[in-house]
């Protein structure tokens, strides 16, 4: 890992540098034009991406590009990428990174044949920076206003509705670097982001920070996956309610992997003050989450978060589910929280004492089941295969305990599988590199 340092180093030179100095328009992205499709100026196939984007601009459907340092969407501009796009980080001294600001947006919509791939040349963890996006929902950080980590754009205001755009079928590979405790590449990073804004099947694999982080906002997001990302695999903080339904982290085994990861989840509402307003609480819906070992957290939730869980299972952790702060174990207590249809492999842990394991056993749908686990991604597929099977035995037996954990869940998303080089096989279509496989059930509502 310290081998991708210096790259991330000059991501905080770079990101202090967009505050100072104002990005002009490329020259290889003329936002003059009006394409023939009606999104803009279309960026021809294999252009250089760099520089700042301010009338809509479009990559075509099927084309590869090349993203080379800062690709910044300003107010009033919208980025087109179309299904079948690949964009792929130049691996240099420069930092690598898409950020939408406030009032611009990103219609990134693949398809589950044609899903957009948002990849580098360095095929390892922390090779690029992501995309971050800025939107005018609220913040519950001081003042109510943020700057985001990577290139400090400001977001947050009282447009719980606001749009950013959408994203669908996306996949971002070798994203992500903490390169301190402040400034963060994630795969996705989601900052005062409006529930005008649609998020759906797209996965972060193998970053090397978090999969997706949202810093306050409303956007409800589905069909989410990370896959072996070194920090947490999903994380909010400063009042995010947005809510998320269909949510997988898997994290492959640290001998294979050659690095830890730290939580599945990792859920504040601020850190710097607990008790901030609004209040994180977010509502999650069938969760599986996967971990590889260790004594970290499964589901962390702390720093005053409120939440409400229904239908998880978490493995693979010393400690799958952990409470922590007075005012998130007080919501938990009384209510105001919630955790239901939950199933980890060992006892949840509390730090303050208020809401024990006794008061999470307590709701009859929660359980411990030492014998979960999942011994792969591949694994998880499988299972859901054998659901599926199960959903079409037990369909008129409605009360049976099979039905009852027969969970519908994804239809036709692409997931990353491990490295072909690995052995790793999945159906549907294979690459030089990678292969794919497409779930179609997990979870029944």
């Amino acid at each position: 890992m310290k081998t991708m340092k210096w790259k991330f180093y000059s991501l905080a030179f770079v990101a202090g540098m967009s505050i100072l100095t104002a990005c002009s328009s490329d020259d290889n992205n003329d936002n003059d034009g009006n394409g023939g499709n009606g999104n803009g100026n279309e960026i021809e196939n294999g252009t250089i991406l760099k520089g700042t984007i301010t009338s809509d601009v479009t990559l075509a459907a099927g084309n590869t590009y090349k993203l080379s340092g800062e690709y910044i969407v300003e107010e009033g501009a919208t980025l087109h990428i179309e299904e079948g796009v690949k964009i792929i980080a130049v691996y240099d001294d420069i930092a690598d990174y898409i950020l939408v600001k406030q009032g611009g947006k990103i219609n990134a919509v693949g398809t589950p044949d044609k899903p957009i791939v948002m990849t580098s040349e360095k095929e390892e963890p922390g090779a690029w920076g992501g995309i971050h996006i800025c939107g005018r929902a609220h913040t519950n950080a001081e003042g109510g206003k943020g700057s985001s980590e990577i290139g400090g754009a400001v977001y947050g205001g009282n447009d719980d509705a606001d749009n950013s755009g959408t994203l669908q079928y996306i996949r971002l590979e070798y994203t992500g670097f903490a390169f301190d405790e402040e400034h963060e590449a994630n795969g996705i990073s989601f900052y005062g982001v409006g529930n005008g804004t649609i998020v759906d099947h797209c996965q972060a694999y193998k970053g090397s920070d978090d999969g997706f982080e949202f810093f306050g906002g409303s956007v409800n997001v589905s069909n989410l996956v990370a896959v072996s990302c070194s920090d947490d695999s999903f994380d909010w903080t400063e009042g995010w309610n947005g809510k998320g339904t269909n949510l997988v982290a898997y994290q492959e085994a640290e001998s294979t992997l050659g690095y830890d990861c730290d939580c599945l989840m990792e859920c504040d509402n601020n850190g710097s003050n607990n008790a901030a307003t609004p209040v994180a609480h977010p509502v999650l819906k069938n969760l599986i989450l996967v971990g590889n070992g260790g004594s970290k957290q499964g589901i962390r939730l702390r720093a005053g978060t409120e939440v409400e869980i229904d239908n998880a299972k978490v493995c693979g952790k010393g400690q799958p589910l952990t409470v922590e702060t007075a005012l998130t174990e007080n919501a938990l207590k009384n209510g105001t929280s919630k955790l239901t249809n939950i199933t980890l492999t060992s006892e949840l842990s509390c730090k303050e004492g208020i809401y024990t394991h006794a008061d999470f056993i307590a709701v009859t749908s929660n359980k411990v089941d030492a014998n979960l686990s999942y011994s792969s991604f591949e694994d998880i597929k499988k299972r859901m295969q054998l659901d599926e099977r199960k959903l079409g035995e037990v369909k008129k037996k409605k009360h049976s305990q099979d039905y009852k954990e027969t969970h519908n869940f994804f239809n036709s998303v692409p997931l990353e599988c491990l490295p072909a080089s690995r052995g790793t096989r999945c159906f549907k279509k294979e690459t030089k590199s990678t292969v794919y496989f497409f779930f179609s059930s997990f979870f029944n509502s």
